[in-house]
């Protein structure tokens, strides 16, 4: 137990941190590739709105030589375009002009390529910029990339931006991301891999003197459980059999088998080496089928099984025949007079899947499934009414794990149910 608990633990904190990680690099790369994209794009518009160059900001312009802004603001829808454009660009380098590879291709109406511009790239021919042309009117989008090549068409014409340093930056501080973050992923899992003993210590501390407290009180509780069933005896034999002999000798065996089966599920749990040997559970099943039969027929009650033979598994044969019998009882004991029983064990890879199915009273409910494998969980009244203690699944569970196993409880209907075990 203590071992998975230092497994979920591990498992927990690092699924936490990966799903952390995962959500700021998708973050982080979303934004450096959308401020790639608007850069590309108010570059595109500005190019457009110049019939596919930059404007001048220069005294050419108007202005004083210094690329200061002239200080009336120009007239006319062409001059707020212009005076927009310029304000735009100022938000980039100086350089960007210079530094921008970019060509521009005019559509007739036909939507085909009528003039280039390839005056400012050198890695696109004429044929080539028809061709990406092309695919973008064809394309019916406005905005897009056609390789690393970020693209607009507007009024006829389609100015095309090589973005591929931009995109390789993308792509590599992607890469850089991600090996950083499976870097410190593995560093975490060395950490958390070091600490985490430490952290369930206490845990680890406390369940051990738990399992030591079970296992030696119940070998010193069978000392004067011994002496009070003696001494009822020696009772009824100088005054004879009387109801309350009778019940003290039923309540102490109830007691006795409480105490052998908490130390049994101590035992199960502390992963001790079990007892392995190869032997056939066709027939442990059978004799035990057989055994709860009859036991099923005094309680009027239905009792099936279905065993396919030569079925034979490696393992503890005292715990596997516990499981059998604690999940046979368990069925007989909370199905309803006139109920049904089943029992199943079929082949199942190297091992076996054993499944015991019962109706039952008043309905499951399916909230409680998940707590029928707990220590004295007694789920509704009717359980509780019932002998016993609430351990057999508990029990049960133990067994198969400490096999290896997987234990489950289901209900397809509500009113049945089913506990399936592979071991």
């Amino acid at each position: 137990m203590i071992g998975k608990l230092k497994r979920k633990f591990t498992a927990i904190t690092m699924l936490s941190l990966f799903l952390l990680l995962v959500i700021i690099m998708v973050t982080v790369n979303l934004l450096n590739y959308r401020a790639v994209i608007d850069d590309a794009d108010t570059i595109l518009d500005i190019l457009a709105e110049n019939g596919g160059a930059f404007p001048e900001m220069g005294g050419g312009n108007g202005g004083d030589g210094n690329g200061e802004e002239p200080p009336e603001k120009p007239t006319g829808e062409r001059g707020n375009s212009l005076f927009r454009d310029k304000r735009e660009l100022r938000d980039f380098s100086p350089e960007v002009r210079y530094e921008t590879r970019f060509f521009t291709v005019s559509l007739d109406e036909n939507g085909k390529a009528a003039t280039c511009d390839l005056g400012r790239i050198a890695a696109v021919d004429e044929s080539m910029a028809v061709s990406l042309a092309e695919e973008a009117a064809v394309g019916g989008k406005e905005r897009g990339f056609i390789r690393d090549y970020r693209y607009l068409v507007k009024d006829g014409l389609v100015v095309f931006i090589d973005a591929s340093r931009s995109l390789d930056n993308v792509r590599s501080f992607l890469l850089s991301s991600a090996l950083i973050s499976v870097g410190g992923l593995l560093l975490v899992f060395l950490i958390v891999l070091l600490v985490s003993g430490r952290v369930i210590r206490p845990i680890s501390e406390s369940y051990e003197k738990q399992k030591r407290f079970i296992t030696d009180a119940g070998h010193e509780i069978k000392t004067p459980i011994a002496i009070i069933n003696a001494d009822a005896e020696v009772i009824e034999l100088e005054s004879g059999e009387s109801e309350w002999t009778d019940d003290i000798k039923a309540q102490t065996k109830r007691l006795a088998a409480l105490t052998e089966d908490l130390i049994f599920l101590s035992k199960m749990e502390e992963d001790v080496k079990l007892t392995v040997i190869e032997f056939p559970l066709s027939d442990l099943a059978e004799e035990a089928a057989k055994s709860f039969e009859s036991l099923a027929k005094t309680q009027s009650k239905s009792f099936t099984y279905d065993i396919e033979p030569n079925v034979a598994v490696t393992g503890d044969q005292k715990g596997i025949r516990q499981l059998m019998n604690v999940l046979l009882d368990n069925a007989i004991k909370y199905s309803p007079e006139g109920g049904k029983i089943r029992l199943e064990l079929k082949k199942s890879g190297r091992g076996a899947h054993i499944s015991v199915s019962n109706t039952a009273e008043g309905g499951i409910s399916r909230e409680k499934l998940s707590h029928m494998f707990d220590r004295f969980y007694r789920g509704d009244a009717s359980r509780s009414e019932k002998s016993g203690y609430g351990i057999g699944l508990s029990i049960a569970k133990a067994v198969v794990e400490a096999h290896k196993g997987k234990i489950s409880a289901s209900t397809p209907d509500g009113k049945t149910m089913v506990i399936e075990a592979t071991i």
